[in-house]
């Protein structure tokens, strides 16, 4: 089963975008961070990308940074991910779960263990943001052999020789970038070049997802009108987390808002 493929082909016959939002697993804790994922497939959410918290995020801004180390503070470990996820699927069963983890989690697990978990477990895709496309055909290797989606991160001056690549072993979707840098609101998301849309959608149907700093319902909106199948929107759920996590209730409802909203914007006007 592609879980994707059913999802995307199911939001096009809705005239919907797919609504992805990102958080850290185990924050602010184990419980509380399996209360917000039920907030956030309550209130809209289509897919979860999920992050293996890491102590050395180098894609991340200082948001989601802060959000590992209360992770960590947690007692969160990479066997409590899996366990956390597992809960997940089985609540969940048909809802896309892809993962983002550093290499060095999985080259400590081992290559191939760590992508038969992730098919044990359910994970339908994992993103490794510090692998370049050149170094990436051994984890593709065992992401084929257990049936996990590879995405891969297209920059925004992608040249044609990464598009043709990131066209060519990309599949669940591309992850476009709104900009260069790291993730957080308070760096404007930028539209993305049409000459790339373009040229991503000639050498592949694999859907587009645009995410980093994405917090703006007009810019979603604005986003989708130019041909981008859905948006990740992470640091600005955290946000939330981050301000609220000593009362449960209040983080509760705010994220709740907040995904509601994000999520309305993805749904398209009938012609």
């Amino acid at each position: 089963m592609n879980r994707y493929k059913n999802l995307f082909n199911h939001l096009k016959k809705k005239n919907e975008a797919c609504f992805t939002p990102f958080i850290i697993i185990g924050d602010p804790n184990f419980e509380d961070s399996l209360s917000i994922i039920d907030i956030l497939i309550k209130n809209g959410a289509d897919a979860l990308e999920l992050g293996i918290p890491f102590s050395d995020p180098i894609a991340d801004g200082i948001t989601i940074q802060k959000s590992n180390l209360r992770s960590f503070s947690s007692g969160i470990n990479v066997q409590k991910c899996f366990k956390f996820i597992q809960k997940i699927r089985i609540k969940y069963p048909n809802i896309p779960i892809g993962i983002l983890v550093y290499a060095n989690i999985i080259f400590n697990k081992g290559i191939k263990n760590f992508y038969s978990e992730c098919s044990f477990t359910g994970i339908d895709s994992v993103l490794i943001p510090d692998v370049p496309l050149q170094e990436y055909k051994i984890f593709l290797k065992y992401a084929n052999i257990f049936n996990i989606n590879s995405i891969f991160i297209c920059p925004p001056n992608a040249d044609k020789n990464i598009i043709e690549k990131i066209s060519l072993y990309g599949t669940g979707y591309i992850y476009l970038l709104s900009r260069s840098g790291v993730t957080g609101t308070k760096n404007e998301a930028i539209l993305p070049d049409k000459k790339i849309i373009s040229m991503l959608k000639q050498k592949s149907n694999t859907p587009l997802l645009q995410g980093f700093g994405i917090s703006d319902t007009m810019y979603i909106k604005n986003l989708l009108k130019i041909g981008i199948s859905g948006v990740i929107c992470g640091s600005v759920i955290i946000e939330k987390i981050e301000k609220y996590y000593k009362k449960n209730i209040v983080m509760y409802n705010s994220i709740g808002k907040l995904v509601k909203k994000l999520k309305k914007s993805t749904i398209l006007k009938k012609n």
